[in-house]
């Protein structure tokens, strides 16, 4: 009988959570063998592209929806703080590989874009002045200004200002060192260099057809969706990091730990803009509130993208329903992952989110002429020739089993892992890529508690000299940390009183 092929690691979906986590313990470890297996015929063809993802570069300078207000008033700052630490700790790595020297330009992937936030009305404006206030007192966000001056706002976004009502309410806060992120090509970059390293290989039109117990580890079935060749290989560790595919591989992998879990698909769309004399007056991301009834990852925002050097701007997003769990994906994908054990969750978020649904429904009815009405509440003079509609990836929402109201709908994303260690899942969205190096940091820690605390300990703290509690409390540490990414990524400058790397 022939012997299955044996690898230590594989990682299903060649996006930035396999690619991360690929390169990360390649880093940790080199002799480790691996392999990527990819549905598409190149790495980040989904949630990863550039174009499919939302807004990019997330470190809670400019989302709104990361500080809730409570019916008192008071502004909560965690989120965004948590969130700012771990796309630090993103960073962090970027910098390591890139000062490598042979991970390549990190201008690729990472360009200097501030991120504002904007709001209208006089709730608006006394949420934003309240957000401001108990937010500029943290450190990871000292820079931030805040205004209600529309001279001001007119210098910090000229493209949204012309056009408005002068008795118009107004606030704007900026924050100068945001940044864009180009997922796709970052992801790419992480995959070639993957590649270079021995014993990793990143097998593209390949299908994950079944997940089977082999001991302490897995036997996973592979085919060749070109010739329809099928292949076993068996593995101490299975990453299911393959975007709205992880639910239904997860639930084929038969694991206790994924009972109960459902999901719940949204898509998207945006409204582009590559005309260089609309483009060239707008350069930053700036996002507002979401409309009532919509869920989180539908605030909308102007951003100036970059990708492969060339700027451009998108507007959204316009969310969607299908029942499909990936972009390229199938109708049946949501109804085959109807379970006996998720089913109760299942019906019970939706019969509480008929509002959700509804919206939904709307959103996918909208003419051109209602999506550019919306556009016009950002940039009043907004002209439809110079946009056009694209469709973005994805999202599915996680749902999970709740003791009070049978199941909930969670926006987010949550690693859920066999109790051995042997598996791990990645589930959810936003702020999914922009805090991918925190996740799977978490997933090594899970999944390798040992390792990580002992042969790996000296490697992860060479690579990430402070992780995000430190950060949060630490306000010289972050000072110097955040200033050190920001030269070895080339987002500004080094002067002679940037502190020396330790």
């Amino acid at each position: 009988m022939a012997h299955n092929e044996a690898v230590d690691v594989v990682l299903v979906g060649a996006g930035i959570m396999s690619a991360t986590l690929a390169v990360l313990l390649k880093e940790l470890d080199p002799a480790i063998k691996l392999e990527v297996v990819e549905l598409m015929d190149s790495g980040a063809a989904e949630s990863s592209n550039p174009w499919n993802n939302a807004g990019t570069g997330h470190a809670g300078l400019c989302e709104l929806n990361y500080t809730p207000q409570a019916a008192d008033g008071t502004v909560d700052i965690k989120k965004a703080v948590h969130i700012n630490t771990q796309f630090e700790v993103s960073k962090q790595f970027w910098s390591y590989l890139t000062k490598k020297g042979t991970f390549g330009s990190c201008k690729s992937f990472i360009s200097p874009v501030p991120h504002l936030s904007f709001v209208q009305g006089n709730s608006g404006v006394s949420f934003l002045k309240s957000r401001f206030d108990v937010l500029s007192k943290h450190h990871a966000f000292s820079d931030m200004e805040y205004t209600e001056d529309k001279a001001k706002m007119a210098e910090w976004m000229p493209l949204m200002m012309p056009g408005r009502s002068p008795d118009e309410v107004l606030a704007a806060t900026r924050v100068m060192n945001g940044t864009d992120v180009n997922f796709g090509a970052l992801t790419n970059q992480l995959l070639k260099h993957l590649t270079s390293a021995p014993d990793t290989q990143v097998k593209y039109c390949k299908r994950v057809t079944g997940l089977k117990r082999n001991g302490a580890g897995w036997t996973v079935s592979i085919k060749d969706v070109n010739n329809g060749n099928t292949r076993e290989v068996d593995a101490k560790f299975v990453f299911l990091g393959a975007g709205g595919a992880a639910l239904p591989l997860l639930q084929a992998s038969g694991i206790e730990e994924s009972k109960g879990f459902g999901g719940f698909p949204i898509s998207g769309q945006w409204l582009r803009c590559d005309n260089p004399e609309v483009v060239k007056h707008h350069q930053a991301k700036v996002y507002s509130q979401a409309a009532v009834g919509s869920p989180p990852m539908s605030v909308p925002h102007l951003d100036t993208r970059v990708v492969d050097g060339k700027k451009s701007l998108l507007f959204g997003p316009y969310a969607g329903f299908t029942t499909k769990f990936l972009k390229h994906g199938s109708f049946m994908d949501l109804p085959l992952s109807v379970r006996a054990g998720n089913i109760g969750p299942m019906l019970a978020v939706a019969k509480n989110n008929m509002d959700l649904t509804k919206y939904l429904v709307s959103e996918v009815m909208q003419s051109m002429e209602q999506r550019l009405e919306s556009l016009r509440r950002f940039y009043p003079e907004a002209k439809a020739e110079d946009w056009r509609l694209e469709v973005a990836g994805q999202r599915v929402q996680i749902i999970k089993k709740d003791p009070k109201k049978g199941g909930i709908l969670q926006f987010g994303t949550e690693l859920v892992s066999a109790k051995d260690g042997s598996l791990a899942a990645l589930l959810g969205a936003s702020p999914g890529a922009s805090v991918t190096v925190s996740i799977m940091l978490e997933l090594i820690e899970k999944c390798f508690p040992a390792k990580a605390k002992g042969e790996w300990a000296g490697k992860l703290a060479e690579i990430f000299p402070a992780r995000e509690k430190v950060l949060e409390t630490d306000a010289a540490l972050y000072r110097k940390i955040n200033t050190q990414n920001n030269i070895a990524l080339e987002l500004v400058e080094e002067s002679s009183e940037t502190p020396s790397y330790a």
